[in-house]
């Protein structure tokens, strides 16, 4: 498994990944309908860096991260994750999420925040925690599951720089 940064012919193989998770509308908050035109300025320009997970040769997995917020707020980071179906339960989030960590303090952020997780999504939730990220925030009903109806959604914070004592 090789995790690098993605380039922009990638996004024909991150695109089948995307469509399929946003699609669903059970984990993202971007609409079901998003088009692939849109999903690549989500995807691939909003960030300022986007990976893909590749083994033997097929793209597995992807991350994106960016500032969550300008001037102030800049050192804190977001990412978001997407697994292939079929590549579920081999640990690619948990690596994309390690990776991502430390890609995060090479270039200068000092903390990693999830705006916006559903409390349905169980199994994000469990890895979150396992490596390290605290629920800070619940907003009530904010997450609109199109078969839960309105569940909560966690705000997931992780300081990442060691402080020197």
């Amino acid at each position: 498994m090789i995790i690098r940064q993605a380039t922009d012919a990638d996004f024909d193989a991150i695109w089948p990944i995307f469509h399929q998770i946003v699609s669903a509308g059970d984990s993202y908050a971007y609409p079901p309908d998003t088009n692939q035109t849109q999903a690549r300025h989500l995807w691939m320009a909003v960030p300022a860096a986007t990976y893909v997970v590749e083994q033997d040769g097929q793209i597995l997995g992807t991350y994106y991260i960016k500032a969550n917020q300008q001037g102030p707020g800049a050192h804190v980071c977001n990412c978001g994750y997407m697994v292939a179906r079929a590549a579920r339960g081999q640990g690619l989030a948990s690596a994309m999420c390690e990776h991502s960590q430390k890609i995060a303090m090479e270039m200068g952020f000092s903390a990693m925040q999830f705006n916006f997780v559903a409390s349905t999504n169980q199994g994000a939730i469990r890895l979150w925690e396992k490596l390290g990220f605290a629920t800070v925030g619940r907003l009530p009903k904010a997450f609109k599951h199109p078969v839960e109806g309105n569940v909560d959604a966690l705000v997931m914070y992780k300081w990442l720089v060691q402080e020197s004592p």
